[in-house]
């Protein structure tokens, strides 16, 4: 199974100006457990995850003041939708992350997330 079949196609992208808290809502209102920064004036794309969130609030950091661009992961691994279900899997486990933004022509095609390789995985083996 290949990556554009297991990833999203519908993510969610905000702005590196987003606080945390606006990040959150959009991300609990999605029930995604990230969110696509893009910054067209510096870095291009970077990931803004629910743990990035939560370490902020562990150092009592202001949700409604700190933003994005100052919490998100900038070093992102990027998959190709031809990738293998596995490649990605590996990818994720080699980085500690359980995101992979995946580009297609320059631009975001979807997101894998590993619950979505899960649930891939679970679907293969269930029989009717």
């Amino acid at each position: 199974m290949r990556v554009a079949e297991g990833m999203s196609s519908l993510v969610l992208m905000i702005g590196p100006g987003h606080t945390l808290r606006q990040a959150a809502r959009l991300m609990a209102a999605r029930k995604v457990g990230a969110a696509v920064v893009h910054d067209a004036d510096s870095q291009g794309y970077g990931i803004l995850t629910e743990r990035d969130i939560l370490c902020s609030i562990a150092a009592e950091q202001d949700p409604d003041i700190e933003i994005a661009g100052d919490h998100l992961t900038r070093d992102v691994v990027f998959a190709d939708p031809g990738w293998s279900l596995d490649d990605a899997a590996a990818a994720m486990l080699r980085g500690g992350f359980r995101h992979l933004i995946v580009t297609s022509g320059g631009g975001v095609a979807g997101i894998l997330s590993m619950r979505d390789v899960v649930r891939c995985r679970s679907n293969q083996h269930v029989t009717i």
